[in-house]
């Protein structure tokens, strides 16, 4: 039986959670989700849950007093499903420290370049104004800072002539969509291990607590 009990935060339409779903139903992740949250009543991600009849909950941040009371709401969701591993599949907002403290070690991020370059809400937009030719992708562990979190695993896109933000945005998330549910997959076998600012990947028959 999966252990761990993943709740998804969101903003949009989803796609890396429908990644996540499918690598779930191929068995390749031994977890369940367990609640996914947006912070827009609007977001497809709600609607992609519910079709695979997992709970899903919007959690607006203008129905709230502030922040606190915002944050609040959410750590209440994810008490309430029992959520183990929360994981950001496109949640544009920065969580508090108050928040990491509470999942302290057990929140993945997903951000679309190659960390520590141009981290942010933009990074598409600053990759192509700064005239790298490599960009990608990169899965880590959740810190206080913005984007500042152990690497767990990235992916190497190159920088086409011609490339929008658009285009650029779609060659990566092909490989959001592989790498994400992958480190997800290690964090569930228990073979991610934290030593500093390194992430090792331990070996199957090494595997143990996350």
């Amino acid at each position: 039986m999966p252990n761990e009990r993943i709740g998804v935060l969101c903003s949009g339409r989803g796609s890396n959670l429908a990644a996540i779903m499918e690598a779930i139903e191929r068995g390749d992740i031994r977890a369940e989700i367990a609640v996914v949250i947006a912070d827009r009543a609007d977001a497809y991600a709600l609607e992609r849950a519910r079709e695979k009849g997992i709970p899903a909950v919007a959690v607006v941040r203008k129905e709230h007093f502030d922040m606190e009371a915002f944050e609040g709401a959410l750590l209440n969701e994810l008490y309430t499903h029992r959520v183990t591993l929360v994981v950001l599949a496109g949640f544009m907002r920065i969580l508090s420290p108050t928040f990491v403290y509470a999942f302290r070690g057990r929140i993945l991020n997903i951000h679309p370049a190659l960390l520590p370059s141009f981290p942010g809400a933009h990074a598409h937009r600053d990759v192509l104004a700064y005239g790298a030719k490599v960009s990608g992708c990169t899965v880590h562990f959740v810190d206080e800072g913005t984007d500042t979190g152990p690497i767990i695993l990235q992916a190497a896109v190159p920088v086409m002539e011609g490339d929008t933000e658009e285009t650029l945005a779609a060659r990566v998330l092909e490989q959001e969509h592989r790498i994400f549910p992958e480190a997800i997959r290690l964090y569930a076998e228990g073979r991610l291990q934290t030593v500093g600012r390194t992430v090792h990947i331990l070996p199957a028959d090494e595997g143990g607590a996350s």
